[in-house]
Parts: C-alpha cells; sequence; structure tokens
C-alpha cells in the first residue's frame, strides 16, 4: 500500500507530521504569525486551533490555549526518555506536537505546535 502523504507532503513535513519529528525551534513559519483566521491540519485539512488561542510563548513553536473541541487528541509520550503529552489530529493521526501545563488562562495549557503540522486558512 502507497503511502499517500509521502507523495503530498514536503519530505521536512512528512518528517513532522507522519515521523513525529520536530522542527527547529523559531524556524517555522506560524512562530511570529498573528493574523486572524483557523490553523488546519496540513494533512487532511481538519480544522485545529483559532488564531483567538494562539499566544506568545517565546518556545520557539507556535502556541496555543486552546483547540477546537473534538479536533485535537492527546497521547502519553514516553520517547526521548522524557514524559510528555503528544498531541495529534483526531481525523488522520498527524503528529502536532505537545501539551504543557503552562499556558495563560483560561485553561492554563500551552499547545506546542510544529507549524510544518499546520496551514493556515485567513478570514
Amino acid at each position: 500500500m502507497t503511502d499517500h502523504y509521502k507523495q503530498t507532503l514536503s519530505p521536512e513535513a512528512y518528517k513532522v507530521c507522519r515521523l513525529a519529528a520536530t522542527e527547529q525551534p523559531f524556524s517555522g513559519k506560524y512562530n511570529d504569525h498573528w493574523l486572524t483566521g483557523t490553523y488546519h491540519c496540513t494533512c487532511c485539512q481538519q480544522p485545529l486551533f483559532l488564531s483567538s488561542t494562539k499566544f506568545n510563548a517565546g518556545c520557539g513553536w507556535p502556541s496555543f490555549n486552546d483547540v477546537i473541541v473534538g479536533q485535537v487528541k492527546e497521547i502519553p509520550d514516553f520517547s526521548h526518555a522524557m514524559q510528555r503529552v503528544e498531541i495529534q489530529c483526531v481525523h488522520c493521526q498527524s503528529h502536532l506536537g505537545h501539551v504543557f501545563d503552562d499556558g495563560p488562562a483560561p485553561t492554563g495549557k500551552r499547545y506546542c505546535v510544529n507549524s510544518l503540522s499546520l496551514q493556515f486558512v485567513a478570514e
């Protein structure tokens, strides 16, 4: 069976989205991006995050304090000798990044996301 994502994604996006790699901090096109709209999954185009929940965490990756309900799932991640929570697109299981409990109110969450896993759609 052919992996159609290998055909449609750039090699870098494939590594992040399908192999759970991480892009270099401060390198992603959405790290310092503040337009109004919605961030969608680069693999299946489902909406994941609203620009109104994006904030500057200073960590080098786009960060959001909330998700669009029902669009992102959380999975325990014990890779690299760490204990974290991976976030994936609920529709296609694309790796998005990780969620941490050090974000701003009202959620206290920081969804730290790779730009390569997102596509922005302006309002």
